[in-house]
């Protein structure tokens, strides 16, 4: 017996925003990186956090960033992992520490040989469908 699959999904994937995370793609259309904070503790947390990881608090609120951070660590990926990305290979994938803490997980927007961990980057939005979302130039 023989099982038939679904084709892979064409063209490149778009987050969809629902409720927990329609603030942090509001903002993104106007230019704001948000990040989670919790005021028991005043730690900055990442934007899917809905507890604090250091109190357990369950207020969390959402704050504008500096949308200033470091590379903490990147991959350059040669391979065609999704359909939607391969006019893109090859394409990275970074890990940005922001100034405020919280590490974020994006790609850089620029060539990929300028890369380097600890390279000062700051944020910017790439309009993706009806989202924007944020990518990260040399600062």
């Amino acid at each position: 017996m023989t099982t038939e699959r679904a084709a892979p999904p064409a063209g490149r994937p778009v987050p969809v925003p629902d409720e927990a995370s329609a603030p942090f793609f509001d903002a993104a259309k106007q230019g704001k990186l948000l990040i989670k904070h919790c005021p028991a503790c005043n730690r900055y947390l990442a934007p899917q956090a809905e507890t604090c990881d250091a109190c357990h608090s369950l207020d969390v609120e959402w704050r504008e960033a500096s949308g200033r951070g470091t590379v903490y660590s990147f991959v350059v990926n040669h391979q065609v992992l999704h359909p939607g990305f391969r006019e893109e290979v090859p394409y990275n994938v970074i890990i940005v520490e922001l100034e405020e803490g919280p590490r974020l997980t994006s790609n850089y927007a620029g060539p990929n040989e300028d890369l380097a961990v600890d390279m000062p980057v700051r944020v910017t939005f790439e309009q993706v469908g009806e989202v924007a979302v944020p990518k990260w130039v040399r600062a």
